[in-house]
């Protein structure tokens, strides 16, 4: 476990030592992205084959574009969601990572009404277009 750890260390370290490549998307304020859309993709963000993904690990800023994405988000009706990191998980090749691998990080995102939890997938290594999941709202 402590060889794990000390692996995940330098890992860490590595892949945020670039910034070539990265494009940071448009900004509503310092802690939340402007989005536009709403994905029509029903595993978008939900399924581990096709994570949200937000880059900025080479920048040092890819736990905040994590927080950065979901602070756009809101209910379907346009309530305030809210949301914690349950963990990372799912090793993915990537050329933005640590010897071509990257982890995901899962998020439970729910919202006051909501009869359930919603499990969103995000990768911080890659950039891609940025949408609402389905069945989220946007923030105006």
């Amino acid at each position: 476990m402590r060889k794990l750890s000390l692996i995940f260390l330098a890992f860490w370290a590595i892949s945020c030592s670039s910034s070539k490549g990265y494009v940071k998307p448009k900004m509503r304020n310092s802690s939340t992205y402007i989005l536009t859309e709403i994905s029509t993709d029903p595993t978008y963000g939900y399924t581990v084959s096709n994570p949200v993904k937000v880059g900025g690990v080479k920048k040092n800023e890819g736990p905040l574009n994590e927080r950065r994405f979901l602070n756009a988000l809101t209910g379907p009706n346009g309530e305030e969601v809210s949301y914690y990191r349950k963990g990372s998980c799912c090793v993915f090749k990537t050329r933005n990572g640590y010897m071509g691998s990257g982890l995901l990080d899962l998020y439970k995102v729910t919202w006051e009404g909501a009869t359930d939890t919603f499990s969103i997938y995000i990768n911080m290594y890659d950039f891609g277009p940025l949408k609402a999941p389905k069945g989220f709202g946007l923030k105006k």
